[in-house]
C-alpha cells in the first residue's frame, strides 16, 4: 500500500462514523481509531501502521486551541471583546494543515534555523517545515500565499493528518 493510498484511507475514515478501522493485507497491518474509539474504550485515538511504528492522539479542532481561557481577577466584557476581536481576525486567516501523520519540525535540522517565523512572508509552493512519517521526512509545502500570523505547533510534536501548522494572513 502507498503513502498516497494510506492518506486517501485516513480521509475516508475520517468523514465515516466509524470508531475503529483495521487493515490487513500479508504481513501490512494499519488500524485507525478515531475519537469514538477512545471515548467507548478510555484510551487514546491512535492510527498504527506495522505494528506501533507511530501513535498520538488525533487532533482538537483549531477553534479549540484557540479558545480563550479565563482570566484571574478583572476578567469580565472587556476580555470578551478582545477574544472576539481575535476571534475575528482569524476568521480571514488561511491555515497551512499537515498531509499527513508524523513529527512537526520547523528547521531542516537542529542546528539550522526554521523554515518560516511568524512576520515572514510565503508563497503557495514554498517549504514551510518537515513532517517525519515512518522514518521519511517530507518536506511541506505552504498552498496559501502571504504572512506567517501564528505557529500552530510546538517544533518536534506530533501532529495529525489535517492539524492546523501555520495561520496565514492572505493581505500581509
Amino acid at each position: 500500500m502507498t503513502f498516497k493510498e494510506i492518506q486517501e484511507l485516513i480521509k475516508l475514515v475520517s468523514k465515516q462514523d466509524l470508531s475503529e478501522f483495521k487493515l490487513k493485507d500479508g504481513e501490512f497491518e494499519l488500524t485507525i481509531r478515531t475519537d469514538k474509539y477512545a471515548k467507548s474504550s478510555n484510551s487514546k485515538p491512535m492510527i498504527q501502521a506495522q505494528a506501533p511504528v507511530m501513535a498520538a492522539p488525533l487532533a482538537a479542532p483549531a477553534a479549540q486551541a484557540a479558545a480563550p481561557t479565563a482570566g484571574g481577577e478583572g476578567s469580565g466584557s472587556s476580555d470578551d471583546a478582545k477574544a472576539q476581536n481575535a476571534e475575528e481576525a482569524e476568521k480571514d486567516l488561511l491555515e497551512v494543515r499537515s498531509p499527513i501523520v508524523g513529527t512537526f519540525y520547523r528547521s531542516p535540522s537542529p542546528d539550522k534555523g526554521p523554515y518560516v517565523k511568524v512576520g515572514d512572508r510565503v508563497e503557495a509552493g514554498s517549504v514551510v517545515c518537515i513532517v517525519e512519517a515512518m522514518k521519511l521526512f517530507n518536506e511541506i509545502e505552504s498552498e496559501v500565499s502571504g504572512k506567517i500570523v501564528k505557529v500552530m505547533v510546538e517544533d518536534a510534536s506530533p501532529v495529525q493528518y489535517d492539524q492546523v501548522l501555520y495561520l496565514v494572513d492572505p493581505k500581509g
